[in-house]
């Protein structure tokens, strides 16, 4: 039986994962081992909305206590500067899997010239404010949104939160590891202790301490539908006259892609590429001209796109960046940790606390399929991004392997963004659903046979329920104003009075 939980690993994954065992398993002893030699990445988060429900919901966290400490921004979606039309939003609500009583066919059919104000969110986000306004003035804080968050803030409140909890937190160095009969017997550290447990989560980062260099769990690579493979990094500290954008900005570039991450001092950007294409040199040089207002010193960051083929190894779970890492084009790092965690804590109960060879083989084969399902999603936006021409761009419309999705690409090339593509994607267990594939391929322009000519009374009812949006977003309010009313001592959240 599990009675000790060792995590190898100090940052989000490794505090997030102790934390939910921690509150959902109490009787459990957690220990967190980490080193404060090992700095952050110290990038910017941009999460999904599961990740507020994993921290409100599931674990209980105060929103006002987290908002106090971690200082997070708004995120409505992400804007594309993508695609042959230029640009289009992702938001978190359904904008294309959706069919109103008013139209024949369902939204996306509504979509193909103006993909703008399809929905609230989207009206929300296309005039930059963040929530609509409540008739006293306040925000209406709805539930289609999600956080950008400073890590190293992040990981600050986690470990204050994890030692609230009863997480006991340890300094030291990992300098190596016993094999034993279950997988690992022991850690040792640069100082000489030797740290024995039941469960060992290694959230070790790309270093992967356990599975990957002590266990050696072979590693299924991503590199035929993701070609990139390093960052640059930099940033700026935000000018009074900047507007704080409530949602993440993915722009193409000559050999990749750049994301825009807005916190309220500070503007968060990285360039994503391919170094096949372009030199770390030349790649400093294209973000920096594209970002003059970045001080910092712009830094390389290398990953690789994949995840170990097995995430739990006799008595080894990895989470994170230890189990996994696919390149942050949709935020999925949070989301698959949130998931995947919540998914170890109900089968630890479920088998109380002695898991069972073939509960271990269930995990591994759903986690399997959130990486697999995350590559086939992420394998659209390169496939059909013609905003650019360049090197990098034509041999990813070409060369991007997106067999395993084949199916739903020829289905909806010959009916359009119907509900029915649900049906010829292979699985979706994910956040995005036929949501964000519809999103892909209707923003990028992904030609269809069967085009609907709407009515001029259909067109009506579309326009007029677009400009009903319209109205809706143009009296909301911004993050600056939203930021003021949840920072006022009196603001009270309706969660917090009932928790």
């Amino acid at each position: 039986m599990i009675q000790e939980v060792l995590v190898l690993g100090g940052g989000s994954a490794g505090f997030l994962a102790a934390i939910s065992i921690k509150r959902k398993i109490p009787q459990l002893k957690v220990l967190v081992v980490r080193s404060t030699a090992i700095g952050v990445i110290g990038v910017g988060e941009s999460t999904t909305p599961n990740f507020p429900r994993h921290l409100f919901d599931y674990l209980g966290i105060s929103r006002k206590r987290f908002y106090a400490l971690a200082q997070p921004t708004w995120k409505l979606g992400i804007r594309f500067l993508w695609g042959s039309r230029g640009s289009f939003d992702y938001t978190f609500n359904f904008q294309l899997d959706s069919h109103y009583g008013d139209l024949k066919k369902p939204t996306g059919y509504y979509c193909d010239d103006d993909f703008n104000d399809a929905s609230l969110p989207g009206a929300l986000m296309r005039r930059d404010m963040a929530f609509p306004r409540q008739a006293n003035g306040a925000p209406d804080i709805h539930p289609w949104h999600a956080f950008h968050i400073e890590n190293k803030k992040f990981i600050e409140i986690l470990e204050v939160i994890a030692k609230e909890e009863g997480v006991e937190v340890t300094d030291g160095k990992v300098t190596g590891s016993e094999r034993g009969e279950q997988g690992i017997a022991a850690v040792h550290l640069e100082d000489g202790r030797r740290l024995t447990a039941d469960l060992f989560i290694d959230a070790s980062g790309f270093r992967s301490e356990l599975l990957g260099k002590a266990l050696e769990e072979p590693f299924v690579s991503f590199e035929k539908s993701l070609f990139c493979r390093k960052a640059v990094i930099g940033g700026w500290e935000r000018a009074h006259d900047e507007p704080i954008l409530p949602y993440t900005t993915a722009e193409t570039m000559d050999a990749g892609w750049a994301w825009r991450i807005d916190h309220e001092h500070l503007i968060n950007r990285g360039y994503v590429y391919c170094p096949d294409f372009i030199s770390d040199d030349e790649a400093a040089v294209e973000f920096q001209r594209k970002n003059p207002k970045a001080k910092v010193e712009p830094r390389i960051v290398n990953f690789r796109s994949g995840y170990y083929e097995r995430q739990w190894v006799g008595n080894v779970v990895a989470f994170g960046n230890a189990g996994g890492f696919v390149e942050p084009l949709e935020s999925t790092a949070i989301m698959i940790l949130c998931s995947h965690i919540q998914m170890l804590v109900d089968f630890l109960k479920h088998n109380d606390l002695e898991p069972t060879p073939t509960m271990r083989a269930l995990y591994n084969e759903k986690t399997a399929n959130t990486w697999d399902d995350i590559r086939q999603f992420l394998s659209l936006h390169y496939k059909f991004n013609g905003k650019l021409d360049t090197p990098f761009w034509r041999t990813a419309r070409e060369q991007t392997d997106v067999s395993g999705i084949q199916d739903f690409i020829d289905f909806y090339q010959e009916n359009g963004p119907t509900g029915f593509c649900r049906y010829r994607l292979p699985r979706s267990e994910n956040d995005f659903g036929l949501e964000g594939f519809l999103v892909m391929m209707v923003g990028n322009q992904v030609p269809y046979q069967k085009r609907h000519q709407p009515t001029a009374e259909e067109l009506q009812a579309w326009q007029r329920r677009k400009a009903e949006f319209a109205i809706e977003a143009s009296r909301g309010i911004r993050s600056e104003e939203a930021l003021a009313y949840v920072k006022h001592p009196g603001w009270q959240w309706n969660s917090d009075a009932q928790g």
